[in-house]
């Protein structure tokens, strides 16, 4: 079989010639003499090795081949358009960590949702797993506790996250082992503050979860302050020596941001502000 090897410069000139089915109209509208355009159309044949166009004095025919590539290009042009300019009300993938989501998340959807005809579509993940699909682009933008800068991507801070213990009865902060934990992960800020673990460690990836479990007398936990809900009645200790901790939202950097990203994007850091 032949190896077909098309010269994609010179698509433009049989594309306008094909539509005016002239030559001299398609060299007017590409602004070019008639036979640079004639000479382009050549070339391209040349390099499929095929003849697209039949030229006569007074009428220009497409071969089969001819046909069947106009055919081809004008699909690829109407896939192109859709791409980039229908469906107006595009999808914005968001990557984020579940107690976010759950709590100063929620808000940001709901006033979205009135103002814009994009959509959303949001997932919950791991820090580690919300960096790296942002990094391999399945998500427009991320929102974790981590400062990202880099070449590909950069990150903006929104607010300071403070974290809190919680507990149904009064206890002793200073003793925190002596009750049973109710922790996120291993990663719980329980075992970086604390020295001693406790005897009883449950394990709930659910920050509401946890608040409820709380309430209910079966252990202590440390949340974000912005995701306790005020009308549980809980005891709250602010917690000394807790580093300061900051929520970022992470994008690509994007010489011009996309819009229907930059309106997320934009109402973010109205309410910010």
């Amino acid at each position: 079989m032949k190896d077909i090897s098309l010269d994609y410069r010179y698509l433009k000139a049989f594309m306008v010639t094909c539509r005016f089915m002239n030559f001299s109209r398609a060299a007017e509208e590409l602004n070019i003499a008639q036979s640079a355009v004639s000479r382009q159309i050549k070339l391209l044949e040349e390099s499929v090795g095929e003849q697209l166009i039949v030229r006569s004095s007074k009428k220009v025919l497409l071969t089969e081949k001819g046909d069947a590539l106009l055919k081809e290009v004008e699909k690829f042009e109407d896939k192109l358009q859709d791409i980039f300019f229908g469906h107006m009300n595009k999808t914005i993938r968001v990557g984020i960590l579940h107690g976010l989501l759950e709590t100063w998340f929620n808000d940001v959807m709901v006033e979205f949702s009135t103002k814009s005809l994009h959509q959303l579509s949001v997932e919950v993940n791991s820090l580690d797993s919300l960096k790296q699909k942002l990094h391999n682009g399945k998500y427009d933008l991320i929102f974790t506790t981590e400062n990202i800068q880099g070449e590909l991507i950069s990150s903006l801070k929104l607010f300071e996250e403070k974290m809190v213990l919680i507990s149904k009865k009064e206890i002793n902060p200073k003793a925190a082992e002596n009750y049973p934990w109710i922790v996120y992960s291993e990663q719980d800020h329980l075992f970086q503050l604390y020295k001693k673990r406790s005897q009883k460690i449950i394990v709930v990836n659910s920050i509401t979860t946890i608040q409820k479990l709380v309430k209910k007398g079966v252990g202590i936990a440390i949340v974000p302050d912005h995701t306790v809900d005020q009308d549980i009645n809980l005891n709250i200790y602010e917690l000394k020596g807790m580093a300061k901790q900051h929520i970022h939202l992470s994008s690509l950097n994007f010489q011009n941001m996309p819009e229907h990203i930059r309106s997320l994007v934009d109402l973010i850091k109205k309410k910010k502000d």
